[in-house]
């Protein structure tokens, strides 16, 4: 039975006296009072010094109780008013563990918003906790959690500049869940952006979480702050984010939170970072069709059908960018208002006298476009293109089940429709659906920069357009999509990057130290695969006859597969433009020979560069 008594409590640790109600009131005082509660640390790596360089301190409640997780402790003592308290005493608790473990690099500590107005924090006394255990607050990074959103920020200023001043610094947290957002990044301007672990997980096969964190890379280095890549829990993970060029990691991969943790990375962490290849980044070319109405919704406040038309009159007075307003009832679309259709009706002589009180749904529109929030962009633009020309000025309604969820513009459809395209041009072949030039020559780069030995294979079709002449375009895609597969199967999808250039030619980068075997793997599966697409006689006879420009008769072979390889030493080129070319030239001399081949450009010697 919960014991409902009133009675003053000690003060905890130099704080206010509290008047609480209930046992786990008691309780939590308790831990705090008897120093219960234990502080792990999980160690932070820099992915180019291979070395942990901070250690993030946490807090367990007291083994074998419903509080040991943090989540139930600082829930039961938000409940009674105590989290500012606990909040000190952790800090405490985790200063006290860190110094007597003798740590190296910096020691985390999570902090709320409001916790740093805390006179214990502010007023000197945690620095001179500190200094007696012989810390520096330079070591000290305050990381600002989640649990609060910051509307004040000038007063965030004064107060970071404050411990600034002490000789702290800031780290955000869970960038991209929560409350954070951009304009906190402005704001507060951290050393230190925590990217919340939902963006990590999956990363190295995840097209639009790669670019999301690529984005935010792009900013760190921009303003100067160091990003951390929150929950690594898988090799393939930790390896896109180090190639990414995300400065450091933190996970149960690299380190499971401990009391006791190690103060340099495991050897089998060492050994997975000194792997002397680069991961094959996620491709976006099989995301553009993936990409749905939802990215384009407007949450534009609707209006209930009893509403007046003055009412809706003076709302598009007021918001001059607003084009078209929905009626809502019950959360279902009723209808789409349009600006210019409601003021030119208003234009007339004693419109606005007559109708100005009237519902709303008189000039609305009652069969508007609705489209589920969940259709592609590509399908939206269809059902468009299919409907009435006024709903291209009107806009869609957006919904999810039924329900509404905001507004749509055809304008806003449109440009993402063309913005697909034109990356799909530059980025993917829409044929194959693989990287294309710009991505190639990405990879490429990447390569020559860490200086890491590959083997560039340049593949192409023999005798293909008089095949595409005689057996028509649709066949000939066949056989580049039959290229295509082949290629993506002999390689391996971690270490080799398989590129389509354009037409019947391929690029692959590998990274494998058995790519020659692989290369030959490549020429006998196209042999034994390409029969399915060709006539059974011309099979029997190895070719077909067909025209040439003059319209003489002339046999033509079946088509077969040339690959040009040309191994690279580390610091053999300088660009992807002179490995382009060097490719192209060992690709020329396959062509020679008879029948699928495979030539090795080992006639001249590599030098390297410099």
């Amino acid at each position: 039975m919960v014991n409902t008594t009133h009675r003053p409590l000690p003060t905890p640790l130099g704080g206010t006296v509290l008047r609480l109600v209930g046992n786990e009131a008691e309780l939590i005082l308790g831990y705090i009072e008897h120093e219960r509660l234990n502080a792990v640390f999980q160690p932070i790596i820099d992915f180019r010094a291979h070395a942990f360089i901070a250690f993030e301190g946490l807090i367990r409640g007291p083994e074998g109780t419903p509080y040991r997780s943090p989540g139930a402790l600082f829930a039961a003592a938000e409940r009674h008013g105590l989290r500012q308290t606990l909040e000190r005493a952790c800090r405490e608790t985790v200063f006290r563990a860190f110094a007597r473990l003798q740590l190296p690099g910096k020691l985390f500590i999570n902090a709320s918003p409001d916790s740093l107005d805390d006179p214990a924090f502010r007023n000197g006394g945690t620095v001179d906790l500190l200094r007696r255990l012989g810390l520096a607050p330079g070591r000290v990074v305050i990381e600002l959690t989640e649990n609060q959103r910051i509307t004040d920020f000038p007063s965030i200023h004064q107060t970071l500049s404050h411990y600034r001043g002490l000789g702290y610094q800031i780290a955000i947290d869970d960038l991209g869940e929560g409350f954070a957002n951009l304009r906190m990044w402005s704001e507060v301007k951290p050393e230190y952006v925590k990217i919340d672990r939902h963006f990590i997980d999956g990363i190295a096969d995840d097209h639009l979480k790669f670019q999301f964190v690529k984005a935010m890379q792009d900013l760190a280095e921009t303003c100067s702050a160091r990003i951390i890549a929150e929950g690594i829990e898988s090799e393939r993970d930790c390896l896109a984010v180090r190639d990414l060029g995300i400065a450091c990691g933190q996970g149960y991969l690299i380190a499971m939170p401990t009391d006791r943790p190690r103060p340099i990375p495991s050897e089998t962490m060492a050994t997975l970072l000194d792997r002397r290849h680069i991961i094959v980044f996620p491709s976006g070319s099989m995301q553009t069709g993936n990409v749905t109405v939802r990215k384009l919704v407007r949450p534009i406040v609707p209006v209930p059908p009893e509403t007046g038309n003055d009412e809706v009159y003076r709302r598009f007075e007021a918001e001059p960018e607003l084009i078209s307003l929905p009626v809502v009832a019950g959360g279902v679309p009723l209808g789409l208002i349009n600006r210019h259709a409601l003021i030119d009706r208003f234009a007339r002589p004693f419109s606005r006298e007559l109708f100005g009180r009237k519902s709303c749904t008189q000039f609305m529109d009652p069969l508007p476009l609705i489209i589920n929030v969940d259709s592609t962009v590509q399908e939206a633009g269809l059902l468009i293109s299919r409907s009435a020309h006024h709903h291209l000025y009107d806009g869609f309604l957006v919904t999810d089940n039924g329900k509404y969820l905001g507004v749509g513009s055809a304008h806003d459809l449109m440009g993402t429709i063309t913005a697909l395209q034109i990356q799909a041009a530059r980025y993917a072949n829409p044929l194959t659906q693989l990287p294309g030039n710009v991505p190639l020559n990405e990879h490429v780069d990447r390569l020559l920069q860490k200086a890491i030995p590959f083997t560039a294979a340049y593949c192409d079709i023999d005798h293909f357009k008089p095949f595409n002449d005689v057996y028509g375009y649709r066949k000939g895609d066949d056989v580049i999509q039959l290229l295509a597969r082949i290629l993506v199967e002999i390689a391996d999808a971690q270490l080799d990057f398989v590129g389509h250039i354009g037409g019947d030619d391929f690029m692959v980068l590998f990274q494998s130290g058995d790519w020659e075997a692989r290369s030959a793997q490549a020429l006998r599966l196209f042999d034994e695969r390409i029969g399915a697409l060709l006539k059974p006689e011309d099979v029997h006879n190895g070719g077909y006859s067909g025209e040439n420009r003059r319209g003489e008769a002339v046999f033509h072979a079946i088509p077969s597969l040339s690959i040009g390889v040309l191994p690279i030493p580390a610091g053999a080129f300088e660009s992807h433009q002179e490995i382009a070319s060097a490719a192209a030239d060992a690709k020329k001399h396959a062509k020679k020979m008879p029948g699928s081949s495979l030539f090795i450009e080992r006639r001249r010697r590599l030098s390297v560069a410099g």
